[in-house]
């Protein structure tokens, strides 16, 4: 494209027809310069949606070192499996028909009903990007599931859980609440319940909730693990391999998750005001921030919590706080203060650490605390959203209706809270009729729980040719027994 004197000074004389002429001229040249413009901004906003599917998609190799290292040696290879079939299985469905029931607009407000196989893909709401990052989205609940069913549960019956997670039971709840047809939305402008819709940014209730109840039902209907309490229902600890594992893991998931919460804007290219540096830009950053703040004050508060309860520093622990409080921030991340999250954390790790005692209770066992984790602290995120809401932030990210409910505790009165109150019901009540009785379906079928034999030999050896490590422990060998060392009580 140019443009030169020689070119325009034919156009320029007193005919009128040469003045219409060189008119047409320059303003073709100039929508030419702003379609170009146009196109530079989806390819801006594209980019960013893709790095942030890459980033959430990071997250399954997390998921597969912190469930590695959360169970014993000799089911390293079963889990690690499942997590690769998570994904697999989980991409084949949602794009077959999650996908669909999701986001397929026009569409009623229960389930979505175009897009099935990516047909008429790509449109002026939807390409190809929207897909691969929702997929993410979706595999991620399946992997929050397969973790409480660790270590006891049938490897044909996770192909069937995780097909029906993702390609069901996961897109009709997105549906629900990011859709803008879903009923309970807060981008249906048309029909905001409250006036307002439910505002789950990236998905405490409809990716951490989702996973979590569904851990939850799976794990009560297999019942805990062989060990797990004795024969007076006292609990006993049945340690993971590997705390580096652990480790490796959760710093994977925190990388993973500022694609996973500031990468939900899907476009990053939105000026909010005449001045020039703020914008959706500077949402994403601020988001990026207040899930930083989380996550850091849930693991301080899990380590000192931990250390007064038990007398000890544990790092498992305190990787599973941190955990606990990304969980939590992720509904508000982007429309709440950074002071706000500091108090979504510290909570947070209140609440898991509630729920593991619960647990113990009631004698439920999940092997890394997922249904507990993503369970618990997501219902909290929830309602930390509807309590710290800032009304700036609320209608900079959900624009189109003017004087939304904001946050109760910041002034905005109890709609949003309301919303959110019945989110939390809806989603547990959805779940619960879903995957509790397709895994009571597996239990009497007897697809779901391994034999005592296997479990007691390890899934490993029994379902997948041999132990994930080659090894000799010569503590055993020589007869050297290792004994617990407590902390004197004027140790720190």
């Amino acid at each position: 494209m140019s443009c030169s004197a020689e070119q325009l000074a034919p156009l320029f004389s007193p005919n009128a027809t040469n003045a219409a002429a060189a008119a047409q001229y320059i303003c073709g040249q100039f929508d030419a310069v702003s379609d170009r413009f146009t196109d530079t901004g989806f390819a801006i906003d594209t980019t960013y949606l893709l790095f942030s599917a890459y980033l959430v998609f990071s997250m399954q190799l997390g998921f597969a070192m912190l469930c590695a290292g959360s169970v014993r040696a000799k089911n390293t290879m079963n889990i690690m499996l499942t997590n690769v079939l998570d994904a697999a299985a989980g991409g084949l469905f949602y794009y077959l028909f999650g996908f669909a029931f999701a986001f397929g607009a026009p569409s009623n407000g229960f389930i979505g009903r175009h897009f099935f196989g990516l047909k008429d893909v790509p449109t002026s709401s939807f390409d190809y990007s929207n897909f691969l990052y929702q997929w993410a989205f979706a595999i991620a609940a399946a992997g929050i599931t397969s973790g409480s069913i660790a270590e006891r549960t049938q490897f044909v019956a996770y192909l069937i859980y995780s097909s029906f997670l993702t390609g069901f039971v996961y897109p009709v709840v997105s549906h629900w609440f990011w859709s803008g047809d879903g009923w309970a939305s807060a981008f249906n402008t048309g029909n905001l319940l409250f006036g307002t819709g439910v505002i789950d940014f990236a998905g405490s209730g409809v990716v951490h909730m989702v996973g979590g109840i569904a851990g939850l039902w799976g794990a009560l209907i297999e019942g805990p693990r062989i060990g797990r309490f004795d024969h007076t229902g006292r609990a006993i600890a049945l340690r993971g391999h590997s705390a580096s594992l652990v480790v490796l893991g959760t710093f994977l998931l925190w990388f993973g998750w500022y694609g996973f919460n500031p990468g939900s804007f899907n476009k990053i290219l939105i000026p909010y005001a005449a001045k020039s540096y703020y914008g959706q830009w500077s949402a994403v950053g601020r988001t990026a921030v207040t899930t930083t703040l989380a996550g850091c004050t849930a693991a301080l508060t899990t380590l000192f919590g931990k250390r007064i309860l038990s007398g000890h520093w544990n790092v498992t622990d305190v990787c599973n706080g941190l955990l606990g409080g990304f969980a939590a921030i992720t509904a508000g991340c982007s429309v709440v203060e950074p002071w706000a999250a500091v108090v979504c954390g510290f909570v947070a790790a209140l609440v898991l650490i509630g729920c593991n005692r619960l647990a113990e209770r009631v004698k439920f066992d999940d092997p890394l605390e997922a249904a507990q984790l993503h369970g618990g602290c997501g219902t909290w995120g929830v309602i930390f959203t509807a309590l710290f809401a800032s009304e700036k932030y609320v209608n900079e990210v959900y624009p189109g209706k003017p004087g939304r409910p904001y946050g109760l505790f910041m002034g905005g009165g109890g709609r949003l809270l309301a919303a959110h109150v019945i989110q939390i019901l809806v989603v547990v009540g959805w779940v619960s009729a879903t995957m509790g009785p397709l895994f009571y379906i597996l239990h009497r079928l007897k697809l779901l729980r391994i034999s005592k034999d296997d479990e007691l030999a390890g899934m490993d050896m029994t379902r997948h040719g041999g132990f994930a490590y080659v090894y000799e422990d010569d503590s055993h060998k020589h007869g050297i027994q290792m004994r617990r060392v407590e902390p004197s009580p004027n140790q720190i």
